[in-house]
């Protein structure tokens, strides 16, 4: 795909802007916007290493992908402590970012997100409104292939401390993934209200259904639909339940952080 630099900046501008998405939610079903991630990717060949030091700090790094710049006007708090927030990646009014934090190029946080200590939000990640993402959390980056659906935390989840969440996977509103569980596209989720696996779907994403309570378990190791009785169990996200008010009260933010 042939990019002018002058594209690629106003496509930048756009993204910082969040009138263009790496994603969307188009009639109830993410779609990637394929033309982004690709000029995203060419932005990799039209920069030149470049020194951006500051300070006692060093850094190298192509001059197209700078450290984003903000102002009171932004509506944004980055509280000091050394967080970055690369270009290209979109913060809403109303986001916090507890230090030190990363949000990488092609992001997009929405409002009322708090983005909490040794966080960090991969590439392309899509993360919807009044989300928590808990200290030392990763949301997984994935700017290729180009087609490739990014990670995305829907509207209203929770996500606790040191979590991962990697591989195009989305967790739908409301959710809530517990502290230590770790999820990718090859985590069979099981739904002990169910009694039944959830797997990848036909895309081959793993999808965290709307209002989960997600916590870490474990599964026997089976050969032919039987355990193996050796004792060992392999590492299994369970749903315990979906959520309720009580769910709700245990995970509230006390409204004076957000303000």
């Amino acid at each position: 795909m042939d990019i002018t630099l002058k594209e690629f900046n106003e496509l930048m501008d756009a993204l910082e802007r969040g009138e263009v998405r790496v994603a969307r939610k188009i009639d109830g079903q993410w779609t990637v916007n394929r033309e982004v991630k690709e000029t995203i990717l060419a932005g990799f060949r039209l920069g030149v290493m470049k020194d951006m030091s500051e300070g006692q700090f060093s850094f190298m790094d192509k001059d197209t992908f700078p450290v984003r710049q903000f102002g009171p006007q932004d509506g944004v708090r980055i509280v000091p402590g050394g967080s970055s927030i690369r270009r290209g990646a979109f913060l809403a009014k109303g986001t916090i970012v507890m230090p030190p934090a990363y949000v990488n190029v092609g992001a997009y946080v929405d409002e009322g997100t708090m983005v909490d200590s040794h966080v960090t939000v991969g590439s392309c990640a899509q993360v919807g409104k009044n989300i928590h993402i808990s200290a030392s959390t990763q949301i997984g980056g994935v700017l290729e292939p180009a087609g490739a659906l990014p990670t995305i935390i829907e509207d209203g989840a929770f996500i606790g401390g040191n979590c991962g969440i990697y591989e195009g996977t989305i967790v739908q509103e409301n959710a809530v993934i517990a502290s230590g569980v770790i999820i990718t596209s090859s985590t069979a989720i099981f739904d002990a209200t169910t009694g039944e696996f959830i797997r990848r779907n036909a895309d081959g994403r793993i999808v965290v259904p709307r209002g989960a309570v997600v916590v870490s378990g474990s599964k026997p190791i089976v050969r032919d639909g039987k355990p193996i009785g050796s004792g060992v169990h392999l590492y299994c996200p369970v749903i315990v339940k979906y959520r309720d008010a009580k769910t709700d009260g245990s995970i509230h933010l006390e409204d004076l952080l957000r303000g």
